[in-house]
């Protein structure tokens, strides 16, 4: 008897379907991508999915090496996850190169038609879907709020990450930006925490009056305090893509809710797990964006937010 038991007992978990696997992959660090994990987390669970209860998440961060990320997308097909998942539009852009065959969600502030991702997005063909924030697309309207706040403004600066796959085409969009309005462009590159200082010092070597900096997701976590410390040494107003960056202590952002993005994302993930395929899930892309104001950091900086811009914004932090 005990042994026809212990039989049975290794049977039926030899029937026990095996736990799903999730790749998940991005070009930053955990820490820069805290603000995308739990609601990522979070869109899973709603469609039924726990990890390490009835899910598994291998996850592979470049650490902004991101000439890491073919070997790292290498590795999670090597496994055999059942989807990829991807942070970022170099994460994707390496997924997409790597395989065609397992179902792969994007989040990201790319447009995914114009990097080759997906080339309808009602209906993306093969095994990609996904999150466009189109955050690098907005650089005429934050060059808008940016003058509203400093009327005088003539010369503007960008930081960029210039590992970023996004950077020429949001350089470009900036310089679009200013040329129309008649004003300069000063861009400065940085992509460790020691080059951070280094740019935004020269950048204030040549003057600018006002900052934007580039929608990439090196500049979040730590860097978003680093660069709201520096904005205030040197009394440099900035506008950033991200919330988070304003509630680190930048003065106003402008954007899709990252957060939210994240656990559509993740809500995808999920509905794929269960049966959905990614050519049957459309390509979701931002109809508002969020103003967020930092009235204390305003104050500190001596400005004066316009009532206009006040009466906009989403978010006003005091």
């Amino acid at each position: 008897m005990l042994g026809g038991a212990a039989a049975w007992a290794l049977g039926a978990r030899a029937q026990q379907p095996a736990m799903p696997v999730i790749g998940l992959l991005a070009g930053a660090s955990p820490n820069a991508y805290s603000v995308a994990t739990a609601p990522f987390l979070q869109g899973l669970k709603e469609t039924g999915y726990v990890e390490r209860q009835n899910v598994a998440i291998e996850y592979r961060w470049a650490e902004d090496h991101y000439d890491r990320l073919p070997v790292l997308a290498a590795d999670l097909v090597h496994r055999r996850v059942a989807v990829i998942a991807t942070f970022d539009t170099a994460s994707s852009l390496a997924a997409k190169a790597t395989t065609a065959m397992i179902p792969m969600v994007f989040s990201m502030g790319a447009d995914p038609i114009k990097i080759g991702l997906v080339n309808n997005l009602a209906r993306p063909s093969g095994n990609v879907t996904g999150m466009s924030h189109l955050i690098n697309a907005l650089s005429s309207k934050r060059l808008g709020l940016l003058h509203e706040l400093v009327p005088t403004a003539t010369t503007f600066g960008l930081l960029v990450d210039p590992t970023n796959p996004n950077t020429e085409f949001e350089t470009e969009d900036m310089q679009a930006a200013v040329d129309r309005f008649g004003y300069k462009l000063a861009v400065a590159s940085a992509s460790t925490g020691s080059e951070v200082d280094a740019a935004f010092t020269k950048l204030v070597q040549q003057r600018i009056d006002a900052l934007a900096v580039a929608a990439h997701a090196f500049f979040l976590g730590d860097r978003s305090h680093q660069l709201a410390e520096l904005a205030l040494r040197y009394r440099v107003p900035v506008i950033y893509a991200w919330r988070d960056s304003a509630i680190a202590g930048g003065l106003i952002s402008y954007g899709r809710s990252v957060s939210e993005a994240y656990h559509q994302a993740g809500i995808y993930t999920g509905r794929i797990l269960k049966g959905d395929k990614p050519a049957d899930l459309p390509v979701q892309i931002p109809t508002k964006f969020d103003l967020v104001i930092n009235l204390k950091t305003a104050n500190t900086l001596g400005l004066t937010i316009p009532p206009g811009i006040l009466a906009i914004a989403d978010e006003v932090i005091e």
